[in-house]
C-alpha cells in the first residue's frame, strides 16, 4: 500500500497548470554501503492527476493499493546541497498498482535524507 502525502501544483510546456500527487510508500530499513548501518526511509514519487486543489488536498492520507519502486533511468548529476557532493545517480522511484507490471509517475532523485550515526543526508525524490 502507498499513500497520498501531498500534492503540488506543476506547470506545463504551454504554460498551463496541473497538479500531482505525492506519494509515499511503506518504511524501510537500508543498510548504508559505506558505513554499514542502517537507517530508515521511504520511497516517494509524484503522479500526474486530473484533479482540482480542492480535490487533492482532499485525497492526503488516502491509501492505494500499489507499490513505489525503484526504476533505472539515464545517468543524472545530483549534487548533495548539504555537502556540495557531486553524485551520478541511475535510479528514480515509480508507483506501480498492485498486479501490475506498469510504472506510473517516473521521477529522479531531487534531494534525500538518511541518517547515519556518523553523517546526515537529505533525500527527497520527485519531480516530474
Amino acid at each position: 500500500m502507498v499513500t497520498v502525502s501531498n500534492y503540488m501544483e506543476r506547470l506545463r510546456a504551454d504554460g498551463s497548470k496541473f497538479i500531482v500527487l505525492e506519494i509515499t510508500g511503506g518504511l524501510e530499513l537500508i543498510q548504508s554501503s559505506n558505513t554499514g548501518s542502517f537507517y530508515a526511509t521511504v520511497r516517494k514519487c509524484n503522479i500526474p492527476s486530473t484533479f482540482n486543489e480542492n480535490v487533492a488536498k482532499g485525497l492526503i492520507g488516502s491509501q492505494i493499493p500499489g507499490d513505489i519502486v525503484r526504476v533505472n533511468v539515464p545517468a543524472y548529476e545530483y549534487v548533495n546541497k548539504r555537502t556540495g557532493e557531486v553524485m551520478t545517480l541511475q535510479h528514480g522511484y515509480s508507483y506501480q498498482p498492485e498486479g501490475s507490471m506498469s510504472l506510473i509517475g517516473q521521477a529522479r532523485v531531487t534531494e534525500m535524507e538518511m541518517e547515519s550515526p556518523d553523517k546526515k543526508y537529505i533525500l527527497k525524490a520527485p519531480v516530474l
